[in-house]
């Protein structure tokens, strides 16, 4: 099938068009997503645009710092400027959790996400959709643990792909896959 090309669903839908990715060059991936891989994701944008991590620590030092110097001021400590400080501090601490199970309301009813990464890009297909991206979208990724975390060029990194590794068959695809990674963006 040709880039642009026109399919025709099998569930008597409308027609769409679908950009072609090599799937016998390819490695194929399947898993459920899980808030700990949008977590993950996360993680590594974090790590890599260092300005919103930061950002987020200096705030809740700086309410810790005004709590501090204002008990000491008094000399004792007021119990609700504590409440507030402990949950601006545990709110910091805890966003990027909330945004994982705010993004997994949004992408865990779509069912098992079949991925498909080829010399053409990465291919995501699941119960209601399908994506395609070029390798020009991404600037690189990183590998984690426990996945590889593709990062999109523009400025904020607003484009996550998370690929699990859990969704590989076997050993054997995961080195593919890093093969593949390493020939068409680079390591951030």
């Amino acid at each position: 099938m040709t880039e642009g090309s026109i399919s025709r669903s099998t569930d008597g839908g409308a027609e769409a068009p679908r950009a072609s990715v090599d799937e016998a060059a390819g490695v194929r991936l399947a898993y459920l997503p899980q808030p700990s891989d949008t977590l993950a994701g996360l993680r590594v944008r974090a790590r890599v645009k260092k300005t919103g991590l930061w950002l987020r620590w200096a705030f809740a030092a700086v309410w810790a710092g005004v709590w501090l110097l204002a008990a000491v001021g008094r000399g004792s400590t007021d119990a609700v400027s504590t409440v507030l400080t402990v949950f601006v501090v545990l709110m910091v601490w805890g966003y990027p959790r909330s945004q994982a199970a705010q993004v997994q309301r949004l992408i865990g009813w779509q069912g098992e996400y079949r991925v498909t990464v080829s010399p053409a890009g990465v291919s995501c297909t699941n119960d209601h959709s399908t994506l395609t991206q070029k390798w020009s979208l991404f600037r690189g990724y990183r590998e984690a643990r426990d996945h590889f975390v593709l990062l999109s060029r523009d400025p904020n990194i607003m484009c996550l792909d998370v690929l699990p590794k859990r969704g590989a068959r076997d050993a054997g695809d995961l080195d593919r896959l890093r093969a593949l990674l390493d020939e068409h963006t680079t390591r951030v």
